[in-house]
């Protein structure tokens, strides 16, 4: 016991010790933000941080460490960038909705240091993140289950704004109604037409009216104002318990395995990221299509993921939303983007991201 006594004594000296240093390297961090404000310089700069993981990580001395140090490292540096953008007043992220709701809770976990903002629609957190009211927006971009959410590829196309980071969130629908309600009472359902839709089987069997409302979130509230029994919202347990309701039922969308992936967006052009997505336009004219595909194929990337949607005020004619697998300051990379520029009437590189788990390590 002698040994495991000493040993923990150690411990709490050498975390003495980093605790002053870590004061230091704030009070460092700090003027480092003053330096970046005065010059207009962004917070994130990912050539210096990866130069520090390597130097730091040669001066071990202990060579199996450097995976945890490295991770270490990284961890010190993000808490070090959140700290820069609450002293620049940059540390302010837009939802859409309401607190207990999907996006509150994503934003919540990806940035547990900011300072959340909700709004009531989609398009407010798009215009919140592009006038520089907010640092970062999230918003969800499509469900496993019911596809696109509606509206937010067109609000990409129509926004200077850049999709950093991407958040898969498992979610689980519950219906959720006053206390003392019983299914039987429940003649009105609200939600967001997502989670409705979702509900789809569950919904037709209850027999209820449906009634499409802003946010899960919001629509939770709305049962708790009207005092109703016969009027249940379906949201999250959060919901639940954050407005005084209960659920009737748990787990009710139809597919088990229904989850919502979240963009996350920012004024400032990303950097780093193992995929990249783009908004071109073509001519219409046959083939056209065809080229694109082959020029990426040809360049060794893989297409995730490819979407059409209509131009706006331009009748039969389509933008296309293309996700792709690699990195986007590659040499290849570069030589595709100039040989679909030959090609399509526009390229417009919309978002370089890492696809984040709900167990990432945070933003």
């Amino acid at each position: 016991m002698a040994n495991l006594e000493e040993a923990r004594q150690q411990i709490d000296e050498i975390d003495r010790q980093m605790t002053e240093l870590f004061e230091q390297r704030m009070a460092a961090v700090a003027n480092v933000a003053l330096y970046k404000q005065k010059h207009n310089l962004p917070v994130l700069h990912p050539a210096r941080e990866e130069e520090v993981v390597a130097k730091g990580t040669a001066r071990l001395r202990t060579p199996a460490l450097a995976p945890y140090y490295a991770s270490f490292i990284r961890h010190t540096m993000g808490l070090s960038r959140q700290y820069q953008t609450q002293i620049l007043g940059q540390n302010v992220v837009a939802y859409q909705g309401a607190q207990g709701g999907f996006g509150h809770s994503v934003a919540g976990a990806l940035f547990p240091l900011g300072s959340l903002l909700a709004t009531p629609t989609f398009e407010g957190v798009f215009n919140l993140v592009e006038n520089g009211e907010a640092a970062y927006g999230v918003v969800p971009f499509e469900n496993s289950t019911t596809g696109d959410v509606s509206g937010i590829l067109d609000l990409c196309q129509a926004h200077s704004c850049y999709v950093t980071a991407m958040y898969d969130l498992p979610v689980t629908q519950n219906l959720l109604a006053l206390p003392g309600a019983t299914l039987g009472d429940i003649k009105t359902v609200v939600s967001h037409p997502q989670a409705l839709e979702q509900s789809k089987r569950f919904l037709q069997s209850l027999g209820a009216a449906q009634k499409p409302y802003a946010n899960t979130a919001t629509a939770a509230q709305y049962v708790a104002a009207t005092g109703d029994k016969t009027i249940a919202a379906i949201a999250s347990l959060e919901a639940a318990e954050l407005y005084g309701l209960v659920p009737l039922a748990q787990n009710i969308a139809t597919e088990a395995s229904n989850a919502t992936r979240f963009i996350v967006l920012s004024k400032q052009m990303p950097t780093l990221g193992d995929r990249f997505s783009l908004l071109v336009t073509i001519e219409n004219k046959v083939g056209q299509l065809a080229k694109i595909i082959e020029i990426i194929s040809a360049h060794g990337f893989d297409m995730e993921n490819i979407k059409s949607r209509p131009q706006p005020h331009r009748p039969w004619e389509y933008y296309f939303y293309i996700e792709l697998v690699g990195a986007q300051n590659t040499a290849e990379a570069q030589n595709m983007l100039a040989s679909l520029a030959k090609t399509c009437l526009s390229v417009r590189l919309l978002g370089i991201y890492h696809r984040a788990a709900p167990n990432a390590q945070k933003i």
